[in-house]
């Protein structure tokens, strides 16, 4: 067992030992790649996201110096017909180049000792071959296939961009690099060397304008993850087994850890960060550690036109549309705002809808992050709107008004220089930044729909928390009472329909003349707020066998056929899917339904509870107890909680 060549299995056993997610159909991806055209592959994932992880289990997998049956036996690897063909069969040259980084960081010829290191072992291990002197390392794997090893090599590369990333002389050090490469993998004798090659790393392989330096291989990215898109990260039903398991709140782990889409999968958590918070018990950012705001304050820094205020969108919970084709992946090669978000992408500070190409923060931890990164630019400004916005959301609540239109004419003022502030998109965005702390209580909903147009912004509180809901309407050049009474001639609360508790409506505007801010705050009490309106628990009893006589899409496409008859084919299917997807969140009915328009909520509504009926869940005594709009919806969430139960108990 060396360093390099054939290095056992100890550390993917050390994994098996610990909470362990089963990641093992990423083996019959590789295997079904061997001795192909795809045999090169690259796959990049941000740090933190199981790389080094998917690396041992590889290497524990196709090593033949050891026995590793055990370790796989349990895995969905097992049940693939190629497990034991391709188990323990191959010598595996593993090389993490982090080490070399570490033990050479001043050399000037880092590549030289990556190749002497690695050959002065083989030839260890391998003493009876005959060697020409001065070979390069392509050429001593060749001998020793030709001469000792029956089959041809693995090889996997770890943080195989580590030395573009890191190097003190990069520009030197990276295009020998590249070259190293190119000779070891796209040399005439590489087919014949190599059975397989594994790279991993964070950066995608280095462009030469927008070709790939090696452009032999099959390259998996956090922008276009192919098939791997869920062998890396945790999937959330991978996340609510482990809750289960451990007994850990599953929301709290969902805000904090959650919200990457990789491709097709739409909610990809952070692995480490998931594993830390379950054996800690406490939810915190568990990448500060590792110096990350240092690394995004190092980019948002940058002084590319519209970053900054991208950068605000961002904070407040926008996306923001991004251009990843130009960037080189190269993260010393940063030309345009485009080639900022790209590279946060790719580290993962910033996940990539690729249906919209737009970016945003992922999630809490993330968020964190940025806050610490954006005091330390030097944007006083926003680092004082962020510190000020917990108190700007108690004057609101408190009804405040005099006080709340102050600090946002400080915010105003101090952001004029970082965004443009000539319309009411822009105090949209500022209003998002005065109360970005909000968001730990409450779901903040930019331009909500409503049956006669849009809410500015609506902030409706998360489950359990006992916080009145917030709808502002704002305005530019009108007056407070406009903005107050287009909430009310909009009926804008009636989108809170299915929310039980006040409302507080706060009219904004903004003088351009006088370049200040005017606020009107109402609170009112919702009409069906009584606390004998909601459904007794009991009023609905479905039973697993009752649950599993119905699969739980074929309940929502019923509902959407018999309900919405005058809707093409395929509007029903759209539909059908957003419910589908909707109910596999943990959103409240409340965020669910604030996600459909007020048409859509009342006859889905409506058809859930009359194929309850027909289905013998609900009698008719009980549904005539049924009265007001708030007892129909309050079914409404008592059915979906079911319908998610179905699905959690067949996927068990």
């Amino acid at each position: 067992m060396g360093l390099y060549i054939n290095i056992g299995n100890d550390g993917f056993r050390a994994a098996r030992n610990g909470e362990y997610v089963d990641k093992s159909a990423l083996i019959e991806l590789v295997n079904n790649s061997l001795n192909s055209e795809r045999q090169f592959m690259c796959v990049s994932r941000a740090r933190r996201f199981g790389k080094s992880m998917a690396a041992k289990m590889l290497n524990a997998y196709y090593d033949h110096s050891c026995q590793s049956a055990d370790l796989f036996h349990d895995l969905k690897i097992a049940n693939s017909p190629s497990f034991k063909q391709h188990l323990n069969r191959y010598p595996v040259l593993y090389v993490d180049m982090t080490n070399f980084i570490t033990r050479y960081r001043n050399s000037s010829d880092i590549i030289h000792h990556i190749q002497v290191d690695i050959i002065a072992e083989l030839k260890e291990a391998y003493p009876n071959v005959k060697y020409n002197t001065n070979e390069d390392l392509l050429s001593v794997l060749y001998a020793i296939l030709q001469q000792a090893e029956p089959a041809k090599f693995i090889m996997i590369v770890d943080e195989w961009d580590a030395i573009l990333r890191e190097s003190n002389s990069v520009q030197n050090d990276g295009e020998a690099y590249v070259d190293f490469l190119r000779l070891l993998f796209k040399s005439g004798n590489s087919l014949s060397v190599f059975a397989g090659v594994y790279m991993t790393g964070i950066l995608p392989i280095k462009k030469y304008k927008t070709q790939s330096a090696l452009n032999n291989f099959e390259e998996y990215t956090m922008i276009s993850p192919g098939e791997m898109a869920d062998c890396f990260g945790f999937t959330d039903k991978e996340v609510s087994e482990l809750c289960v398991r451990n007994k850990i709140d599953k929301e709290q782990i969902k805000t904090w850890y959650d919200g990457y889409r990789i491709g097709e999968e739409e909610s990809i958590y952070n692995p480490l960060s998931v594993i830390r918070a379950i054996k800690r018990r406490y939810f915190e950012s568990y990448w500060s550690n590792t110096g990350t705001y240092e690394t995004v304050s190092h980019y948002i820094k940058m002084n590319y036109e519209g970053l900054k205020d991208d950068v605000i969108k961002l904070l407040t919970g926008e996306s923001c549309t991004v251009n990843t084709k130009n960037f080189q992946n190269d993260v010393n090669v940063i030309n345009s705002k485009n080639d900022v978000f790209t590279v946060l992408i790719h580290l993962g500070y910033l996940s990539y809808n690729r249906d919209t190409s737009e970016c945003y923060i992922p999630n809490k931890e993330i968020g964190i992050e940025f806050e610490t990164a954006v005091e330390d630019t030097g944007w006083v400004e926003v680092s004082n709107a962020l510190k000020q916005s917990e108190q700007l959301l108690q004057w609101t609540i408190n009804g405040e008004a005099e006080r709340v239109a102050e600090a946002i004419d400080r915010v105003h003022s101090d952001s004029t220089s970082i965004l443009q502030y000539n319309d009411e998109n822009s105090l949209a965005c500022v209003l998002a930044l005065a109360f970005y702390a909000a968001k730990d209580q409450y779901v903040m909903i930019r331009e909500l729909p409503t049956g006669k147009g849009f809410a500015d912004l609506v902030l409706v509180p998360r489950r359990n928390m006992d916080m009145p809901a917030l709808v502002l309407e704002l305005k530019h050049n009108a007056t407070v009472k406009t903005a107050i009474n287009q909430i009310k001639d909009k009926h804008y609360s009636d989108s809170l329909v299915d929310y039980v508790g006040d409302v507080i409506l706060v009219g904004i505007n903004y003088n351009k003349r006088t370049k200040k801010h005017q606020c009107e705050i109402k609170r009112i009490k919702k009409m069906s707020q009584v606390v004998d309106e909601r459904v007794p628990s009991n009023v609905i009893n479905m039973s697993p066998v009752q649950r599993k006589s119905v699969p739980s899409n074929d309940i929502i496409a019923l509902v959407v056929n018999q309900y919405f008859p005058d809707t093409t084919a395929i509007r029903k299917n759209k539909l059908t899917r957003i419910i589908s997807e909707l109910l596999k969140t943990d959103l409240s009915t409340s965020e669910m339904m604030l996600l459909l328009n007020e048409k859509n909520r009342t006859r889905l509504r409506n058809g859930i509870i009359n194929l309850l009926q027909e289905k013998k869940w609900i009698t008719k005594t009980d549904l005539g107890k049924l009265t007001t709009p708030n007892q129909k919806y309050r079914l409404t969430e008592i059915a979906f909680q079911q319908i998610r139960q179905y699905n959690f108990e067949n996927q068990q």
